[in-house]
Protein backbone atom coordinates (compact mmCIF):
# COMPACT_ATOMS: atom_id res chain seq x y z
CA UNK A 1 0.00 0.00 0.00
CA UNK A 2 1.20 3.49 -1.07
CA UNK A 3 1.62 5.11 2.39
CA UNK A 4 1.42 8.92 1.45
CA UNK A 5 -1.86 7.89 -0.76
CA UNK A 6 -2.76 5.99 2.86
CA UNK A 7 -2.47 8.82 4.86
CA UNK A 8 -5.65 10.43 3.41
CA UNK A 9 -8.47 7.87 2.80
CA UNK A 10 -9.86 10.93 -0.38
CA UNK A 11 -6.44 9.91 -2.30
CA UNK A 12 -6.03 7.20 -4.28
CA UNK A 13 -3.22 5.23 -3.86
CA UNK A 14 -1.06 4.01 -6.76
CA UNK A 15 -3.10 0.94 -7.32
CA UNK A 16 -6.62 3.10 -8.26
CA UNK A 17 -8.14 1.84 -5.27
CA UNK A 18 -8.97 4.33 -2.38
CA UNK A 19 -6.28 3.21 0.80
CA UNK A 20 -8.71 0.80 3.12
CA UNK A 21 -6.55 2.34 6.31
CA UNK A 22 -4.00 5.07 7.26
CA UNK A 23 -0.85 4.53 8.01
CA UNK A 24 -1.05 1.25 10.29
CA UNK A 25 -0.01 1.93 14.07
CA UNK A 26 2.81 0.14 15.82
CA UNK A 27 2.40 -3.18 17.93
CA UNK A 28 1.26 -3.01 21.24
CA UNK A 29 -0.61 0.63 20.47
CA UNK A 30 -3.98 1.10 21.34
CA UNK A 31 -5.40 4.09 19.60
CA UNK A 32 -7.98 5.40 17.71
CA UNK A 33 -7.81 4.55 13.88
CA UNK A 34 -9.66 5.28 10.58
CA UNK A 35 -10.09 3.29 7.85
CA UNK A 36 -12.46 3.33 4.24
CA UNK A 37 -15.15 0.38 4.72
CA UNK A 38 -17.34 0.15 2.02
CA UNK A 39 -16.79 4.24 0.21
CA UNK A 40 -16.90 5.48 4.30
CA UNK A 41 -14.26 6.65 6.51
CA UNK A 42 -14.90 4.81 9.88
CA UNK A 43 -12.91 5.24 13.02
CA UNK A 44 -12.35 2.54 15.46
CA UNK A 45 -10.56 2.06 18.33
CA UNK A 46 -7.20 -0.47 17.70
CA UNK A 47 -5.04 -2.35 20.22
CA UNK A 48 -2.91 -5.44 20.40
CA UNK A 49 -3.16 -8.35 22.66
CA UNK A 50 -2.28 -11.54 23.37
CA UNK A 51 -5.24 -13.44 21.71
CA UNK A 52 -5.59 -15.64 18.81
CA UNK A 53 -7.55 -14.00 16.56
CA UNK A 54 -8.51 -10.96 15.29
CA UNK A 55 -11.81 -9.40 17.10
CA UNK A 56 -13.75 -6.65 16.42
CA UNK A 57 -16.72 -5.47 18.88
CA UNK A 58 -19.14 -2.74 18.18
CA UNK A 59 -20.65 -0.80 21.57
CA UNK A 60 -21.82 2.57 22.81
CA UNK A 61 -18.47 3.73 21.95
CA UNK A 62 -18.33 2.65 18.13
CA UNK A 63 -15.56 -0.16 16.64
CA UNK A 64 -13.07 -1.63 18.09
CA UNK A 65 -10.92 -4.33 16.74
CA UNK A 66 -8.22 -5.83 18.58
CA UNK A 67 -5.58 -7.78 16.77
CA UNK A 68 -2.77 -10.65 17.88
CA UNK A 69 0.36 -9.18 19.00
CA UNK A 70 2.64 -10.24 15.92
CA UNK A 71 -0.54 -10.15 13.35
CA UNK A 72 0.27 -8.46 9.80
CA UNK A 73 -1.44 -5.52 9.48
CA UNK A 74 -2.39 -6.56 5.77
CA UNK A 75 -4.09 -9.77 7.42
CA UNK A 76 -5.88 -7.05 9.73
CA UNK A 77 -7.34 -4.76 7.15
CA UNK A 78 -8.29 -8.03 4.86
CA UNK A 79 -10.67 -9.23 7.96
CA UNK A 80 -11.94 -5.53 8.58
CA UNK A 81 -12.74 -5.55 4.24
CA UNK A 82 -14.59 -8.83 5.00
CA UNK A 83 -16.38 -7.82 7.18
CA UNK A 84 -17.21 -4.31 6.00
CA UNK A 85 -20.56 -5.16 5.37
CA UNK A 86 -21.75 -6.35 8.51
CA UNK A 87 -19.69 -3.79 10.54
CA UNK A 88 -21.37 -1.01 8.82
CA UNK A 89 -24.90 -2.33 9.28
CA UNK A 90 -24.23 -2.80 13.18
CA UNK A 91 -23.20 0.79 13.12
CA UNK A 92 -25.98 1.78 11.26
CA UNK A 93 -28.75 0.01 13.52
CA UNK A 94 -27.15 1.36 16.65
CA UNK A 95 -26.92 4.86 15.75
CA UNK A 96 -30.60 4.51 14.29
CA UNK A 97 -31.76 2.74 17.71
CA UNK A 98 -33.97 4.60 20.13
CA UNK A 99 -31.79 6.16 23.31
CA UNK A 100 -32.99 3.84 26.26
CA UNK A 101 -35.82 6.20 28.52
CA UNK A 102 -34.75 6.62 32.43
CA UNK A 103 -37.08 5.19 34.89
CA UNK A 104 -37.62 7.37 37.76
CA UNK A 105 -40.20 5.21 40.39
CA UNK A 106 -43.27 6.66 39.80
CA UNK A 107 -46.27 4.58 40.00
CA UNK A 108 -47.53 4.32 36.38
CA UNK A 109 -44.20 4.12 35.01
CA UNK A 110 -43.68 0.25 33.01
CA UNK A 111 -40.88 -1.84 32.38
CA UNK A 112 -40.09 -5.02 30.50
CA UNK A 113 -39.83 -8.36 32.82
CA UNK A 114 -38.80 -11.63 30.96
CA UNK A 115 -41.28 -10.55 27.76
CA UNK A 116 -44.33 -8.80 29.44
CA UNK A 117 -44.46 -5.03 30.88
CA UNK A 118 -45.31 -4.38 34.50
CA UNK A 119 -46.45 -0.86 35.52
CA UNK A 120 -44.81 0.73 38.87
CA UNK A 121 -47.70 0.91 42.12
CA UNK A 122 -45.69 2.69 44.47
CA UNK A 123 -46.98 3.33 47.68
CA UNK A 124 -45.83 4.89 51.64
CA UNK A 125 -45.42 2.34 54.54
CA UNK A 126 -43.60 -0.04 56.37
CA UNK A 127 -41.97 -2.26 56.13
CA UNK A 128 -40.17 -1.54 52.16
CA UNK A 129 -41.71 -4.43 50.03
CA UNK A 130 -42.08 -5.38 46.69
CA UNK A 131 -45.12 -7.57 45.21
CA UNK A 132 -45.93 -8.20 42.22
CA UNK A 133 -49.95 -8.85 41.52
CA UNK A 134 -50.81 -9.88 37.79
CA UNK A 135 -48.94 -6.96 35.70
CA UNK A 136 -48.91 -4.59 38.62
CA UNK A 137 -45.33 -4.37 40.43
CA UNK A 138 -46.75 -2.78 44.37
CA UNK A 139 -43.26 -0.98 45.81
CA UNK A 140 -43.85 0.00 49.70
CA UNK A 141 -41.16 2.19 51.00
CA UNK A 142 -41.56 4.61 54.00
CA UNK A 143 -41.37 7.97 51.50
CA UNK A 144 -42.00 7.22 48.12
CA UNK A 145 -41.52 10.86 46.63
CA UNK A 146 -37.94 9.95 47.52
CA UNK A 147 -36.85 8.26 43.96
CA UNK A 148 -33.46 6.78 44.94
CA UNK A 149 -35.27 5.13 47.68
CA UNK A 150 -37.88 3.65 45.17
CA UNK A 151 -35.08 2.34 42.85
CA UNK A 152 -33.26 0.47 45.32
CA UNK A 153 -36.16 -0.97 46.11
CA UNK A 154 -36.68 -1.78 42.39
CA UNK A 155 -33.36 -2.77 41.39
CA UNK A 156 -33.58 -5.07 44.44
CA UNK A 157 -36.52 -6.78 43.48
CA UNK A 158 -35.82 -7.24 39.84
CA UNK A 159 -32.10 -8.62 40.75
CA UNK A 160 -33.75 -11.75 42.97
CA UNK A 161 -36.55 -12.17 39.87
CA UNK A 162 -33.22 -13.07 37.82
CA UNK A 163 -31.66 -14.99 40.23
CA UNK A 164 -34.14 -17.33 40.44
CA UNK A 165 -34.90 -17.35 36.84
CA UNK A 166 -31.40 -17.48 35.33
CA UNK A 167 -29.46 -20.17 37.82
CA UNK A 168 -32.26 -23.14 36.97
CA UNK A 169 -31.23 -22.37 33.38
CA UNK A 170 -27.41 -22.33 34.12
CA UNK A 171 -27.86 -25.72 35.67
CA UNK A 172 -29.84 -27.12 33.13
CA UNK A 173 -27.21 -26.20 30.21
CA UNK A 174 -24.25 -26.98 32.40
CA UNK A 175 -25.73 -30.88 32.37
CA UNK A 176 -26.34 -30.95 28.89
CA UNK A 177 -22.32 -30.82 28.96
CA UNK A 178 -22.07 -32.92 31.78
CA UNK A 179 -20.73 -30.38 34.20
CA UNK A 180 -22.12 -29.69 37.77
CA UNK A 181 -23.94 -26.52 38.41
CA UNK A 182 -21.81 -23.60 38.24
CA UNK A 183 -21.28 -20.59 40.20
CA UNK A 184 -23.41 -17.80 39.62
CA UNK A 185 -23.23 -14.19 40.17
CA UNK A 186 -25.13 -10.54 38.98
CA UNK A 187 -23.32 -7.84 37.80
CA UNK A 188 -24.56 -4.24 37.15
CA UNK A 189 -23.32 -3.88 33.21
CA UNK A 190 -25.41 -2.63 30.49
CA UNK A 191 -23.79 -3.65 27.22
CA UNK A 192 -21.98 -6.91 28.82
CA UNK A 193 -24.62 -9.36 29.37
CA UNK A 194 -22.63 -12.51 30.64
CA UNK A 195 -18.63 -13.48 31.34
CA UNK A 196 -17.24 -16.77 31.66
CA UNK A 197 -14.34 -16.90 34.53
CA UNK A 198 -12.00 -19.23 34.34
CA UNK A 199 -12.41 -20.25 37.55
CA UNK A 200 -15.61 -21.92 36.19
CA UNK A 201 -17.78 -18.80 37.70
CA UNK A 202 -20.22 -17.49 35.08
CA UNK A 203 -21.09 -13.57 35.79
CA UNK A 204 -25.25 -12.45 34.41
CA UNK A 205 -26.49 -8.92 33.96
CA UNK A 206 -29.34 -8.73 36.19
CA UNK A 207 -30.56 -6.43 33.05
CA UNK A 208 -31.39 -10.13 31.97
CA UNK A 209 -34.87 -9.91 33.12
CA UNK A 210 -35.83 -7.10 30.64
CA UNK A 211 -35.17 -9.28 27.33
CA UNK A 212 -37.61 -11.97 26.42
CA UNK A 213 -36.81 -15.21 28.07
CA UNK A 214 -35.61 -17.00 25.33
CA UNK A 215 -33.19 -14.42 24.81
CA UNK A 216 -32.36 -14.23 28.32
CA UNK A 217 -31.51 -18.16 27.74
CA UNK A 218 -28.51 -17.65 24.92
CA UNK A 219 -26.70 -15.48 26.67
CA UNK A 220 -27.08 -18.15 29.40
CA UNK A 221 -26.36 -20.78 27.28
CA UNK A 222 -23.32 -19.00 25.87
CA UNK A 223 -21.62 -18.52 28.99
CA UNK A 224 -22.17 -22.10 30.42
CA UNK A 225 -20.52 -22.87 26.68
CA UNK A 226 -17.46 -21.05 27.27
CA UNK A 227 -17.22 -23.62 30.50
CA UNK A 228 -16.08 -25.86 28.19
CA UNK A 229 -14.16 -23.89 25.55
CA UNK A 230 -13.16 -20.70 27.23
CA UNK A 231 -12.66 -18.97 23.97
CA UNK A 232 -14.35 -17.76 20.18
CA UNK A 233 -13.08 -20.60 17.97
CA UNK A 234 -14.65 -23.23 15.86
CA UNK A 235 -15.49 -25.36 18.58
CA UNK A 236 -16.89 -23.49 20.57
CA UNK A 237 -19.71 -21.54 18.38
CA UNK A 238 -20.39 -25.37 17.42
CA UNK A 239 -20.82 -26.33 20.58
CA UNK A 240 -23.22 -23.18 21.26
CA UNK A 241 -25.00 -24.51 18.03
CA UNK A 242 -25.74 -27.54 20.01
CA UNK A 243 -27.04 -26.04 22.71
CA UNK A 244 -28.98 -23.14 21.50
CA UNK A 245 -29.56 -23.81 17.79
CA UNK A 246 -31.04 -20.59 17.49
CA UNK A 247 -28.05 -18.37 18.64
CA UNK A 248 -28.03 -16.09 15.43
CA UNK A 249 -31.38 -14.90 15.83
CA UNK A 250 -31.40 -14.61 19.36
CA UNK A 251 -27.95 -12.43 19.23
CA UNK A 252 -29.76 -10.00 16.47
CA UNK A 253 -32.84 -9.61 18.49
CA UNK A 254 -30.78 -8.84 21.68
CA UNK A 255 -29.19 -6.14 19.84
CA UNK A 256 -32.70 -4.42 18.80
CA UNK A 257 -34.11 -4.97 21.33
CA UNK A 258 -31.67 -3.41 23.91
CA UNK A 259 -32.70 -0.13 22.78
CA UNK A 260 -35.39 -0.36 24.74
CA UNK A 261 -34.01 -1.49 28.04
CA UNK A 262 -35.05 1.09 29.99
CA UNK A 263 -32.13 3.19 32.56
CA UNK A 264 -32.44 2.27 36.15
Amino acid sequence: MDRDAAKDPGQLAASGQLALFDEPPPADAALTRRALLGGRAVEFRFERRRRRTIGIKISEQGLSVAAPLRAPWREIEGFLHEKARWILEKLDRRAAADRPRPLFGESGETLPLFGRQIALVVAAGRPRSARLAGTDLHLQVPEPHQRGAVRELLVGWLKSQALQALAPRAAHYAARVSLPPPPLSLSNARTQWGVCMSSGRIRLSWRLVHLDPELADYVVAHEVAHLVELNHSERFWALVEWLYPHWQEARERIERDAATIPII
